[in-house]
């Protein structure tokens, strides 16, 4: 009996040995020769949300008519102090009696770091009678004072 589980026991510690052995071997060649992986980029700079007012600058492009849509496009730079949370601008269209005729709208879901550019387009439905647009700024945390300009870096 003594035979028995001194074999049993002689058996399973073999089993146990043997993929750990097999397991501890060398890696394949085509493996050990691959470049290795490209460094991390810095990761971004943490900067507190604005509370309140935040100021921005943008440049709006010319509308265009694409396939049902009005697309206009836009460059907007972060001039406050803080970062921008849930940046978003809406494009109101109104038609020639002053009612709204149509409208689209951009959200940024990523904080808007100060001196950061973002470039992004807003797709409004085309109707016949739209002639006048106005842009509408907000974040989370309150109100957007943008500033026009003719031209960003």
């Amino acid at each position: 009996m003594n035979r028995r589980v001194a074999l049993i026991a002689a058996l399973c510690l073999s089993a146990a040995v043997l993929p750990t052995a097999a397991g501890a071997q060398a890696k394949p060649a085509a493996q050990a020769t691959a470049p290795p992986p490209a460094a991390p980029a810095a990761p971004a700079k943490w900067v507190p949300p604005q509370k309140g007012e935040a100021t921005v600058e943008f440049v709006k492009g010319v509308p265009k008519r694409v396939k049902g849509e009005v697309q206009t496009p836009m460059k907007v730079k972060n001039t406050s102090k803080g970062s921008i949370a849930l940046l978003s601008v809406e494009e109101i269209w109104y038609n020639s009696k002053r009612e709204i005729a149509s409208n689209g709208i951009y959200r940024h879901k990523q904080l808007f770091n100060p001196g950061d550019t973002i470039d992004f387009i807003i797709s409004s439905p085309e109707k016949p009678d739209i002639q006048q647009d106005m842009l509408m700024f907000k974040h989370a945390n309150g109100t957007i004072k943008p500033t026009p300009v003719k031209k960003l870096p």
